[in-house]
């Protein structure tokens, strides 16, 4: 019996983690580049030890503005519907864009949140208001920072420092950023839109390595 049953889970784990991955519209494509090398952040401070970069790993990138209290509720979305089910995975970060007066407010802000969640995961980065809006209009969106600098929708960029998202989205044709208000957008497209974005850098791997072998 116990042969059997460690047969069945070596046999029925790979199922699932296919399905993880490839569940949703886009399954094993690659998630669509809209903008090719969008502006790092290498230069702005942070909270971190070490200055953080979009390059070489996959981030969910938002821009909390001057009163990051504004959007707890779209915050504890994200992090409900996104961020807490791919902490694990080492190459994934979320990143937020501040100007450097919000750095009081943010502190208190992620205060609050660490009852709630793993805010250590969270890496602020702080500019001016110019470094702010560069680095947002290099994405090259059809959206826009609102007087404080802010706006609800989150973006994936890649480990190259390419936004992707939808070029054929059912509801809007181009899907730059995701809603971080709308629980739907976060938990359908942007939960699957993640999955095929690692999946896209596992498979990459898992060939690099075979040919590494040969």
């Amino acid at each position: 019996m116990k042969k059997f049953l460690v047969l069945g889970v070596l046999f029925l784990l790979p199922i699932f983690a296919y399905l993880f991955f490839s569940s949703g519209v886009n399954h094993f494509a690659k998630l669509p580049i809209l903008t090719n090398q969008v502006k790092d952040v290498n230069q702005f401070n942070t909270n971190q030890d070490s200055a953080v970069s979009f390059q070489d790993k996959i981030s969910i990138v938002a821009f909390f503005g001057n009163d990051p209290e504004d959007l707890k509720g779209n915050t504890f979305n994200l992090d409900q519907k996104i961020l807490e089910k791919f902490y694990q995975f080492k190459d994934f970060q979320f990143v937020i864009v501040l100007p450097e007066d919000a750095r009081p407010q943010t502190q208190k802000f992620i205060s609050d949140f660490s009852a709630v969640t793993n805010s250590d995961y969270w890496k602020m980065v702080y500019g001016t208001p110019s470094q702010v809006s560069e680095v947002f209009n290099s994405f090259k969106t059809d959206l826009q920072l609102d007087k404080n600098l802010q706006t609800p929708y989150v973006f994936i960029i890649d480990k190259d420092k390419n936004l992707r998202g939808r070029d054929d989205d059912e509801d809007k044709g181009m899907l730059y950023g995701y809603d971080s208000r709308s629980v739907s957008e976060l938990n359908n497209k942007m939960n699957d839109d993640v999955k095929v974005i690692l999946a896209e850098y596992r498979l990459a791997l898992k060939k690099y390595n075979k040919e590494e072998e040969e």
